[in-house]
């Protein structure tokens, strides 16, 4: 990677937002609790305990909004949809489209586990 290269992947890095010092005691205790969580029950259980219900509906909403944008659905049908501002609409498409790809990353397995799904519940289908 040549000296211009660095420098263009740093501005980018650093225009997608803060860097997460993931190496901390209590960051890494997050990870690992959020990683011990098996079932749907569990995850709802500690994320309402962990966030407030606003949190929760901020949250659920910029998962939407990447979705939609994943799908170039235009901002203002998002802010009407979800409620998000366009600034954060706009934060949220950066990241989309960034080099972290955790947005990119769970719009995938969604989107794979609800193919998996929906190939499940064909299976028992007949048409006859």
């Amino acid at each position: 990677m040549n000296e211009n290269t660095k420098i263009k992947t740093v501005k980018m890095i650093l225009g997608i937002g803060p860097k997460v010092d993931w190496k901390t005691k209590i960051n890494k205790q997050l990870v690992a609790g959020i990683l011990e969580l098996k079932t749907t029950d569990e995850v709802e259980r500690f994320l309402r305990d962990l966030l407030t219900p606003a949190e929760i509906k901020e949250f659920a909403s910029r998962l939407e909004a990447a979705r939609l944008l994943s799908r170039d659905v235009q901002y203002n049908t998002i802010s009407e949809s979800t409620g998000l501002s366009s600034a954060t609409i706009a934060r949220i498409a950066k990241w989309l489209n960034g080099s972290l790809g955790g947005y990119r990353l769970i719009l995938a397995r969604l989107s794979s586990a609800h193919h998996h799904n929906s190939s499940q519940f064909r299976k028992g289908l007949s048409l006859n």
